[in-house]
């Protein structure tokens, strides 16, 4: 599976963003996704997860009530919706996926991972 995300951009504070994650290969339909970020200095955190229909999700206490994940696996894509941007989003946001129906928190337990996009926030 090879993962491409775009959709990064600068924004002001309280702006939106989405970002996409397409997919390559048949089998998209079967594997987790997640979204993570890393801004500079920082470690890789976990922003957001889903499993293979859609049907659940999961967030970061600190993106909840904010950001949106979703997948169309028709598209062979997941998306992030993002809202209510802040400047502590600034970070290259990267999608990833696992080899099996839900995903995770741990970036540790990804298999495969996109090239990453840069969101930066300003004030």
């Amino acid at each position: 599976v090879q993962l491409q995300a775009s959709g990064g951009g600068l924004v002001q504070a309280g702006d939106s963003l989405r970002l996409s994650c397409a997919a390559s290969g048949r089998t998209f339909s079967n594997y987790g996704m997640g979204w993570f970020r890393q801004a500079p200095g920082k470690e890789r955190e976990f922003v957001a997860t889903i499993n293979y229909s859609g049907s659940t999700t999961a967030y970061a206490d600190v993106v909840k009530g904010r950001f949106t994940i979703s997948r169309d696996n028709a598209k062979n894509t997941v998306y992030l919706q993002m809202n209510s941007l802040k400047p502590e989003d600034t970070a290259i946001y990267y999608c990833a996926a696992v080899r099996r129906f839900y995903g995770s928190s741990r970036a540790t337990e990804y298999d495969y991972w996109g090239q990453g996009t840069l969101v930066t926030v300003s004030s």
